[in-house]
């Protein structure tokens, strides 16, 4: 399978599940209304353990930009292989977001507030400071970008499955322990795509989709994987 094709089905698979926890937890009348953050994280968490196995020996599984820009940064990948890789990424994360909005159609006709729609699709601040939000956003990319390149050089040789589950934890304790200022966005398609995607979807009673904010969960996430793959291969001759 080439890069194109897994990152677009497993970037799908993360958004799919992913926003899928979102909305469970979110939408009124689902049985999952009004569960913890706890359930989000760990949906999160095992949404990355599934993209990640389906297609993890295709293409190493990045499913996030920020993770492929710090790979390359780090000396992981070729730099000629990245256009493919955010292309696949950008892709799989709008199927995955028009799956989410098919399978609980019924839920967002049933739920008033237009913020708890947006939520389903894309992450906001609790606390709205561009400058603020940047660094939150800039931190919890640079542990993940981080922590997958020192879990992979750690792991003893054929651990590739054992990396997988560790890197599906990391997600989860970024959103236990970063995801309350911002959502932990951690990843520019994850925000970007279906973002996008709430804005042409006929979803009732949608409202705007924070177009202002939009640019913060790309920028800095970009600059957090960049800064985590440049510190690994700085530390990590």
């Amino acid at each position: 399978m080439s890069i194109f094709g897994a990152e677009t089905i497993g970037t799908a698979l993360l958004i799919l599940f992913g926003d899928g926890v979102v909305a469970a937890v979110l939408l009124n009348k689902s049985k999952v209304q009004n569960a913890d953050w706890i359930v989000i994280a760990l949906g999160w968490g095992f949404a990355v353990m599934v993209g990640a196995y389906a297609v993890g020996q295709f293409s190493g599984a990045h499913l996030n930009p920020a993770v492929t820009v710090g790979l390359w940064i780090s000396g992981a990948i070729d730099g000629s292989d990245v256009p493919e890789y955010f292309a696949g990424e950008f892709l799989g994360a709008a199927i995955g977001a028009l799956l989410v909005f098919l399978a609980y159609y019924q839920h967002f006709a049933e739920t008033e507030d237009p913020g708890l729609k947006l939520a389903v699709f894309s992450t906001g601040p609790a606390i709205r400071n561009y400058g603020w939000n940047m660094i939150t956003e800039i931190i919890g990319t640079f542990a993940l970008v981080f922590g997958i390149l020192a879990i992979a050089d750690n792991a003893a040789p054929g651990e590739s499955g054992l990396t997988t589950l560790l890197v599906a934890f990391l997600v989860a304790a970024i959103g236990l322990s970063l995801g309350g200022p911002t959502g932990y966005a951690i990843n520019p398609a994850r925000d970007l795509s279906p973002r996008i995607m709430h804005a042409i979807l006929p979803i009732p009673g949608k409202g705007t989709s924070d177009w202002s904010y939009s640019w913060v969960p790309v920028v800095a996430p970009l600059m957090g994987g960049a800064l985590g793959g440049f510190c690994f291969w700085w530390w990590w001759p």
